[in-house]
Parts: structure tokens; sequence; C-alpha cells
């Protein structure tokens, strides 16, 4: 794996895994930071499975490897849109 490419444009999840005793406080500010960076084009829930498949055979105890699974997850939940004018009135 070079640094920087499709996935990891600016080599932040593959540097984050070379850091020796990172936290996992850590590799969720890299994660922000690399999800930031995703291109509009592009599906990040795609981006996650990719890195994990290069990254989590390897590395399944990694708090990146971690973050990511976390990420996948939270991307697949559905979310509730509106706020509180949103909901109905029973009244």
């Amino acid at each position: 794996m070079r640094k920087g490419d499709e996935q990891d444009p600016k080599g932040l999840i593959f540097e984050a895994y070379r850091i020796d005793g990172i936290t996992p406080a850590e590799c969720r500010t890299i994660f922000l930071d690399w999800a930031l960076s995703v291109p509009g084009t592009r599906v990040p829930a795609d981006q996650i499975a990719a890195l994990l498949s290069r990254y989590e055979r390897d590395h399944p105890d990694h708090p990146m490897t971690q973050t990511l699974r976390e990420g996948r997850e939270t991307i697949a939940q559905p979310r509730r849109r509106g706020g509180w004018r949103s909901r109905r009135r029973d009244a």
C-alpha cells in the first residue's frame, strides 16, 4: 500500500496504523479528519469497507480498526430527519 490512494487520499488512516500506542480518541480525531476529506462523489460506507478489508485482518485489535468498525455501523444506521417542529401533534 502506498501512502495516499483512492480510499485514503491524505494517508491519514495509513499513518494511524503506524503510530505506536495510538489511543482510541486519537483514532477518532484522525477518522473525523479523514471523513471530512472524502469527496462528495464517493460513498463513505464503501470507502470504510475498503479500508477495513485492507487493515482489519492484520490489525484486528488496533484502535483504528475499532474506529472504522464504529464508523461503518454509524453510517449504516438511518438517521431521523427534522426537529421538534416535525413531530406530529396529538392534540
